[in-house]
């Protein structure tokens, strides 16, 4: 036996047991708990303490006793042990150009600040603790001693002390020079002795070098075991690809690997992880015709409803599926079950009633009280149909419920009065609530303004917005919308600019806003005015123009008759591929006929040289592309970070760039200025030739021929998608891909003056620029930066010297970029 695999195996002994087995091999059961002076215990301590003299007598010069001595000292609890860097081997290799961290790229994200309404749940059992009774193949290994040949257990023995000591790239070349001997059963051990001593990482990587050699048979014990310590250790985009390889080995998962990958997507703080989750649960009810415990389900659904209502309700038929499957496998469903589907419901934009009355119904059967989470989930319900006595019953029956009433409960029975023309009702229940919590709160002022708004009741409504801006609260765009939408539908203008100039002392305005103040003064008249406010929309890029803006301006030229500039914003109607109102494009082309010969068509379904630009950026920062089974035909599907105000500003800008390749299902309805965090184009055989240079077969990929396309631009728009500024003022960017990828673009980069480092978290690539090459970066992508992002993505405090950058050649610390050779693929690829 090893003296290091020995020594973290005596440390670990509570967790990893080996049982005899009568036959000559032995089985590696789940981890559990051991006494240290049980029977089993002493003869490992024997064992062990036989190996370690063997060792000694054999290596004279060995660090036993140093060995000896830790293995005294520390606790049988001590956490897993790591193996020290400062190990000499001889296979050691000059450190490579990439940096590989072990940590997945998981770990690399920021924790998202969630606002609004969310479904609060009672505390219950943890689905990650749930594993005892799953069913889990068993591994089974032969030991070192059973191996006849003394030459392969010494060399086995080597391997298991020198591969944790390694990271990938020496460790994958160590392995590469052991080919010529090293079989499965060989490898096998290998990985399993690293289980055993905690390294699954190390595991991990022999695992993928197995899978790369033409006598590798697949083991599905030992990947339904590395699956598993993989998902434990929340590693979760490991786990999912030995899950992957098991399907393509046309295997079925065991129950354990489903239900520890689902627990490590619902912990993963990573966008998009939830739906992963689901993915697999729902895989594992059709495809391995397993049934998820009890805790699983509940978990699932508790973290469907973790979000605010707006975005959960997105998650409505996952969750009827998990609460389908509790019933069909008779499963106790609790309470927050009930409640959070009936809250689900709620948040609809077309209200389902029936089933809402049938939750109600199955709930009073089993006996469930409604408590006031379900009944203001009926109250909403209530206020989006306009339902008055359901409204009225519900709220009885939250005065007889136990504690206070909640805020929100007042805002709805407002809307509820509203959307039935009783405004003054509504103002009533807006100062009763006054009157109970000393105060109202934002989403009250919001309502009872709308509601007056609509009513057009003038000077009440003027009234509460004062009140309103009095309190300090905000935000105050929606009631500034809503006062300046009701003075344009009764033509008072003047009020309606006294109210815009408010808005900007106050807030900052929004795009709805400005087109609601453009749109008065073409009414009005003031073609000067109209047509500043017009370019300082177009100059502004939190702000920018839309359709509707153009068409606004277009109408103004044409009924002033100066129609030099009514073609110009015809032009630009054209650039952008906007649509033309009907009504002005039938005096348009009236005019158009006088000066032209052909009217061209403003709508092309071709990129721009700009939009095909910043689409490669986008591509580098993880834009994703899917296609069709017969790829002909491919989606362009753009996703932002709801907790990132970066993203808040691209996903604008973007939206508008693209808005002709957008799908109609994400295009916003008229008078909504709101973008959702994902959206995607319409599925299209023109970005045929972005799916295959980047996402070849349906997986990211760096094109060969990126060095081309590498300009000032895309990289600004890498830098705004994928990337990141650090305290320091270094500029990291994020890169998915291989190493000879990434190998061509960091030459590339350092064609164009910008030296920088690698680092590798899992199979994600941070190209960093560090200290003056970060300035460089910046003074090279500055102007294609958005304006409203400068200040939080500029490089802080650091001044540029044109001549002294370029001439001077840039040194970095040792592990930097000190082997240009040594772009390695950490054996994922290997």
């Amino acid at each position: 036996m090893l003296l290091r695999g020995g020594a973290t195996e005596l440390s670990l002994c509570n967790s990893i047991i080996l049982i005899p087995n009568t036959n000559t091999k032995r089985k590696l059961l789940l981890p559990m708990r051991a006494s240290l002076f049980s029977p089993l215990s002493f003869s490992f301590l024997r064992s062990l303490t036989l190996s370690l003299s063997i060792h000694c007598r054999r290596n004279p010069r060995s660090n036993c006793l140093r060995i000896v001595r830790s293995l005294s000292s520390s606790p049988l609890s001590a956490t897993r042990p790591r193996i020290s860097s400062q190990v000499s081997s001889a296979t050691a290799q000059p450190s490579t150009f990439v940096e590989h961290e072990d940590e997945d790229e998981e770990n690399w994200k920021f924790s998202a600040i969630r606002e609004g309404e969310e479904f609060q749940f009672d505390e219950s059992g943890s689905a990650g603790a749930d594993l005892k009774h799953l069913q889990i193949p068993a591994l089974e290994v032969k030991e070192l001693d059973e191996l006849p040949e003394e030459w392969r257990r010494a060399r086995l023995a080597w391997l298991c002390k020198e591969l944790p000591a390694h990271k990938v790239g020496t460790l994958v070349r160590t392995l590469n020079a052991q080919r010529k001997w090293l079989r499965q059963e060989d490898a096998t051990y290998l990985a399993v002795h690293c289980m055993r001593i905690r390294e699954n990482e190390t595991s991990f990587r022999v695992y993928k070098w197995m899978m790369q050699q033409s006598w590798y048979r697949f083991d599905f014990a030992l990947s339904t075991k590395l699956a598993d310590y993989m998902g434990k250790e929340r590693k979760f985009s490991k786990c999912r690809e030995i899950f992957d390889d098991i399907i393509n080995q046309g295997r079925v998962p065991s129950e354990s690997t489903f239900h520890i990958l689902i627990v490590a997507y619902l912990s993963a703080p990573v966008q998009g992880s939830l739906d992963e989750a689901c993915g697999i649960y729902n895989r594992m009810i059709q495809l391995g015709g397993y049934q998820p415990r009890l805790s699983l389900h509940n978990s699932l659904f508790r973290a469907l409803l973790s979000k605010p209502g707006g975005t959960s309700k997105l998650y409505l038929k996952q969750a009827e599926f998990i609460f389908h499957n509790l019933v069909t496998s008779g499963l106790e469903i609790h309470r927050d079950i009930y409640g959070g589907l009936i809250w689900l419901h709620s948040y609809q934009d077309a209200i389902d009633k029936e089933r809402i009355a049938a939750l109600r119904e199955e709930m009073q059967q089993a006996g469930i009280a409604e408590g006031r989470d379900v009944i203001v989930s009926v109250l909403r319900a209530c206020a989006k149909d306009g339902d008055v006595e359901e409204a009225e019953r519900s709220w009885l029956d939250l005065l007889r419920a136990d504690g206070a009433i909640p805020m929100q409960a007042f805002v709805y029975k407002i809307e509820v009065y509203g959307k039935i023309g009783k405004s003054m009702k509504s103002l009533e229940i807006f100062r009763e609530m006054q009157k109970c919590f000393g105060s109202a709160n934002v989403a009250a002022y919001h309502k009872i303004i709308e509601v007056l708004c609509q009513a057009q009741e003038i000077e009440l409504a003027e009234s509460l917005m004062q009140e309103f801006i009095k309190t300090g609260m905000k935000p105050l765009v929606p009631s500034f919308t809503d006062l300046m939408n009701m003075y344009l539908n009764l033509s008072l203008h003047d009020k309606l600019e006294s109210t815009f100039s408010q808005c900007l002392r106050t807030c900052q305005p929004n795009r709805n806003l400005y087109n609601i103040y453009l749109d008065s003064l073409v009414k009005v008249g003031h073609r000067e005015k109209s047509e500043d406010i017009f370019n300082q929309m177009c100059s502004n890029e939190a702000i920018n123009v839309n359709s509707k803006s153009c068409n606004i301006i277009l109408r103004g030229y044409l009924s002033s008759g100066d129609y030099v500039k009514a073609e110009k914003i015809y032009d630009l109607i054209c650039q952008k591929k906007y649509d033309i109102d009907s009504p002005l494009m039938e005096k348009l082309e009236y005019v158009l006929s006088l000066s032209r010969k052909e009217v061209k068509k403003p709508v092309s379904m071709k990129l721009s040289k700009e939009q095909r630009e910043i689409l490669v950026g986008l591509l580098m920062g993880g834009l994703v592309i899917e296609s069709d089974e017969g790829r002909k035909n491919h989606m362009i599907r753009f996703e932002f970070d709801e907790s990132s105000g970066i993203h808040s500003v691209l996903k604008r800008h973007l939206h508008d760039q693209y808005h002709e390749w957008l799908h109609p299902s994400c295009k916003p309805s008229d008078g909504s200025d709101d973008i959702p965090d994902r959206f995607s184009t319409i599925s299209h055989s023109y970005f045929g030739f972005y799916a295959d240079q980047f996402w070849p077969k349906g997986k990211l990929q760096i094109p060969k021929l990126i060095h081309r396309w590498l300009s000032p631009q895309v990289l600004a728009y890498w830098y705004m998608y994928g990337g990141h500024r650090t305290s320091s003022g270094d500029i990291l960017l994020k890169l998915r891909g291989n190493g000879e990828g990434v190998e061509n673009i960091v030459k590339t980069l350092r064609a164009k003056s910008l030296d920088c480092r690698v680092k590798r978290k899992g199979k994600i690539f941070w190209i960093g620029f560090i200290g003056s090459n970060s300035a460089w970066f910046w003074k090279l992508t500055e102007p294609y930066i958005l304006e409203d992002l400068k200040e939080f993505l500029k490089v802080g405090g650091q001044s540029l010297d044109n001549n002294r950058l370029e001439d001077r050649d840039i040194s970095f610390d040792s592990g930097s970029d000190s082997d240009d050779k040594g772009f390695d693929d950490g054996g994922d690829n290997s």
